[in-house]
């Protein structure tokens, strides 16, 4: 992963897997799909001759907006996403960055985890992923690593609550 200006220097960035940009293209693809079949109502009540509005350019530039979007989205936006997804587990915290244009960089106390959750929907279950979620006392702060191998997913839930734990017992 290229370093960025709110990186940490010197971390070793864990990323994602590489099936979590399938998960994400499937999962987008349904929600598409739903989209333009709504943004094509028009143009099939226009050629049905349910309708005489909109005009006519409108109800075809509707749902072929919608087919641009969906392109762009799954081409571009989404495998860009993936890829900016990391985490880095180092002494004290857990270190989760996201985001293309707006970076997000989440750090995460290994003291403050009160518990650890590890998830998995039909499409995570058939690619062999799941998501981790961290639950802190903050309720504003949703620390989650979403397309981490299942057994990736498993040793990250006992090493951070057994490290949340250990820190815990100290305070």
């Amino acid at each position: 992963m290229p370093h960025e200006p709110i990186d940490p220097v010197g971390i070793e960035w864990s990323r994602v897997s590489e099936k979590y940009l399938k998960v994400r293209v499937i999962s987008a693809l349904i929600g598409h799909v739903v989209f333009v079949v709504i943004l094509s109502v028009p143009l099939v009540m226009r050629l049905l001759g349910v309708w005489t509005w909109p005009a006519e350019w409108i109800a075809w530039a509707l749902p072929i907006a919608g087919l641009i979007w969906t392109i762009i989205d799954v081409l571009f936006i989404i495998p860009r996403q993936v890829r900016a997804i990391g985490y880095a587990e180092r002494q004290e915290d857990l270190l989760i960055r996201s985001g293309i244009m707006f970076r997000k960089l989440m750090v995460v106390p290994y003291g403050r985890m009160q518990y650890v959750d590890v998830e998995a929907g039909p499409v995570d279950r058939a690619f062999g992923l799941c998501k981790v979620k961290m639950h802190t006392a903050s309720p504003s702060a949703n620390p989650e690593i979403p397309g981490i191998p299942e057994t990736e997913g498993a040793r990250l839930r006992e090493q951070l609550s057994a490290r949340g734990e250990a820190k815990l017992a100290g305070l």
